[in-house]
């Protein structure tokens, strides 16, 4: 949805994917380049205002390198590990600055008032884009919930697009 959102906001949008096997689906759903992190390097793409990292880890270091001045770096997953070296200077002389975040962890005692608000800006922001069309769920399969253990192979291995769901029947 990073990519549709993006778009309709009038973003460029350099995506990364595993193989030339997973590069139509980004851009079907309009990103301008979709790089093979295996054989290029997303840094040879930039520089870039925001970067959403779903990976961590060592990232950490190339996506700083590639940020534009006043850049900013939304870490929002960490496939790739929780820890990674930080190079100060790329944050000082660029200005730019890095987010971490997560709906996972949000718990019962965060003021209410903070979650309200987060609800609120996706209806006024994010419900007309999906109600005009310009961004869909994308689901790579619908699976009974016995054959949840193949959605977390599928998962695992990367060999899924989208989403999975796991239906009750």
């Amino acid at each position: 949805m990073a990519i549709q959102i993006a778009k309709a906001l009038g973003a460029r949008v350099v995506t990364a994917v595993g193989g030339h096997e997973k590069a139509a689906q980004p851009r079907e759903l309009g990103a301008d380049v979709a790089v093979g992190y295996r054989t290029q390097d997303f840094a040879d793409f930039g520089p870039y205002e925001v970067i959403l990292d779903v990976i961590g880890g060592d990232y950490l270091e190339r996506n700083l390198r590639s940020l534009a001045a006043d850049g900013r770096l939304v870490v929002i997953g960490l496939q790739n590990g929780l820890e990674a070296r930080l190079n100060l200077a790329e944050i000082v002389f660029k200005r730019v600055s890095v987010h971490g975040t997560t709906l996972r962890t949000r718990s019962k005692e965060q003021p209410r008032r903070r979650k309200a608000a987060f609800v609120a800006e996706v209806q006024e922001h994010v419900w007309p884009m999906i109600g005009s069309g310009a961004v869909r769920l994308v689901i790579d399969r619908a699976a009974p919930l016995a054959e949840a253990a193949e959605g977390h192979r599928l998962m695992e291995t990367g060999g899924h697009t989208g989403k999975i769901l796991l239906v009750n029947k």
